[in-house]
């Protein structure tokens, strides 16, 4: 019920937006009329949400990347200038100075400057609280309009990420000033509509069924060869596959389940369709609780990590195409490419540690000590298949080694809410890939925003981990870097925190209607504006 309410607000708020901006949700499908170019149709498992450019939870981060774009942005792992055309660092490395793109509108035709620029980041700052997970927003002290073209952002203390964190989806995106809510106000966190510069313009919604998106005429950019993308709301992705072979849309793409894995085994052989994967951009994982009994002891943990199979999660349910995990984060991650010792699938292993613990067979095969069995509970996301059978066989692992695993399916909501009460002994969580990984993940960890800060709790270490990680952030010499991650990682291996199941792809498929399909450089961003439709498309009514 909460969930159907909190999605009928949504509905209500994008209305009341369309409503304003002398549109409806029935003229959003005509959008652009007139235009004979095709719309691009794709499907998400939800309705893109608010649209908010600083907001989580039911913000789609997809459809956020659509409509909003950053000073600078994440392209192939480098920084590359975007709304800003270039930038230059003070020598104590505190103040970033932007020149900014002229000639830049947002859709509602409001211009682009400094005073845009200096009116988001106030905005950001003026709800600091709802973004202290970013480290950025904590560093950042004020902002100074030089001129109409020209920008400073000025730190408390050196900030070796900053252009990194710039290029996020959220929250320190541009919208449209005209849109922001007013400072000291009940809506100073709140957007009154979706109005950004990107090179789409979100143009209603049929409630429950599509989101529609039109090409942001006043956009500065490449215009998009689609007229619009309509985003069909298909929560199940067998249905989204079936709703490919019938040809109600022309795509899917993303990560988490977007398409099953037999279901793109079988479309991969389809002549209809075209079918890739990316190149791994996070980490598939479960997070182990070292506050809360039995997880809180460490040989629990690692004999967790010896117990269960990865090569064969990755066989069975990958069918092979990830590349199978034994560490937080791959070595092609910056700072990332250290030694780490290797738990690979060994159960004789699993269960001597936790006979030399003091956990004995009981009578069911079930471990037991001091009179408390060895049961845990293990916590997923309850309508992604993928992590449900992933989680059948982490529970079948660990009953062969005398552990207990007490299995429970939640909705998303439910599932954040979870990891930030600490209320699990072990949680599905995929890591967040580039641009965020290593420093914007780590910084994280301090903050009781996700399932990490709830985890480490129970280490003896965690102040110092904690410090660590501020160091390492603030630090402007590359060796001292270098080994403070190395320091930091190594801590959190060695303490069994996580674990990893394998290295995560996205997976693409699409019918003959689309053409020059690519992935993004981040596992939510969909280059929806660099496909092109393919030149024998039919004509779409």
């Amino acid at each position: 019920m909460k969930q159907q309410t909190a999605r009928w607000v949504r509905t209500l708020s994008v209305m009341v937006w369309c409503l304003m901006a002398g549109t409806s949700t029935v003229m959003a499908a005509e959008a652009d009329s007139g235009d004979q170019a095709p719309v691009l149709r794709t499907a998400w498992p939800y309705d893109v949400g608010p649209l908010n450019s600083q907001g989580y939870g039911a913000n789609q981060m997809v459809a956020q990347a659509m409509v909003y774009e950053p000073l600078v942005r994440y392209h192939k792992g480098e920084i590359e200038p975007w709304l800003a055309t270039d930038w230059a660092l003070s020598e104590d490395g505190r103040t970033y100075t932007f020149t900014l793109r002229q000639n830049v509108t947002f859709s509602d035709g409001t211009p682009f400057d400094a005073s845009a620029v200096k009116a988001n980041v106030d905005a950001v700052l003026g709800c600091r609280a709802r973004h202290d997970w970013l480290a950025l927003v904590n560093q950042l002290d004020h902002v100074t309009v030089v001129d109409a073209h020209t920008v400073q952002l000025v730190l408390k203390h050196p900030y070796y990420p900053t252009l990194m964190e710039l290029s996020l989806i959220r929250p320190l995106r541009i919208a449209s000033p005209s849109v922001l809510g007013a400072a000291g106000s009940g809506t100073q966190c709140q957007l009154s509509a979706p109005v950004g510069t990107g090179p789409w313009v979100f143009s209603g919604r049929e409630p429950g069924r599509v989101d529609h998106f039109r090409r942001n005429a006043h956009y500065w950019g490449t215009m998009p060869a689609f007229s619009g993308v309509d985003i069909h709301v298909i929560n199940d992705p067998n249905t989204r596959a079936m709703a490919l072979e019938t040809g109600q849309i022309d795509m899917v793409q993303g990560t988490r389940g977007m398409i099953s894995v037999d279901s793109f085994q079988r479309l991969s052989h389809d002549p209809r369709f075209t079918a890739s994967r990316s190149e791994p951009l996070a980490t598939r994982t479960f997070v182990m609780n070292s506050k809360r009994f039995p997880t809180n002891a460490l040989p629990v943990r690692q004999a967790i990590e010896y117990a269960v199979d990865r090569p064969a999660i990755v066989k069975a349910l990958l069918y092979g195409a990830e590349p199978v995990a034994y560490r937080l984060f791959s070595s092609r991650v910056p700072y990332a490419d250290i030694d780490l010792p290797t738990r690979t699938f060994d159960p004789a292993r699993a269960r001597a540690l936790l006979e030399k613990a003091g956990w004995t067979s009981g009578d069911d095969g079930i471990r037991v000590k001091d009179g408390q069995r060895l049961t845990l509970s293990l916590y997923f996301d309850g309508e992604d298949p993928l992590q449900k059978s992933m989680s059948q066989v982490v529970q079948a692992n660990l009953r062969a080694i005398g552990i207990e695993v007490r299995l429970q399916g939640e909705e998303e909501g439910a599932l954040m809410k979870r990891q930030k009460n600490g209320h699990f002994n072990m949680i599905y969580s995929d890591t967040w890939g580039a641009p965020y990984e290593p420093h914007a993940y780590l910084s994280s960890m301090r903050v009781p925003a996700h399932a990490d800060y709830q985890a480490q709790q129970g280490l003896p270490m965690k102040g110092a981990l904690d410090r660590d990680i501020g160091r390492v952030l603030t630090t402007q010499n590359p060796e001292q870097r270098q080994s403070l991650y190395r320091d930091i990682l190594t801590t959190l291996h060695d303490q069994a925190i996580y674990l990893p199941i394998s290295f995560i792809t996205s997976r693409s498929v699409s019918n003959d209607r689309v053409s020059n399909v690519r992935f993004g450089d981040t596992m939510e961003d969909i280059p929806f504006a660099d496909m092109t439709p393919a030149e024998r498309a039919p004509a779409h009514d």
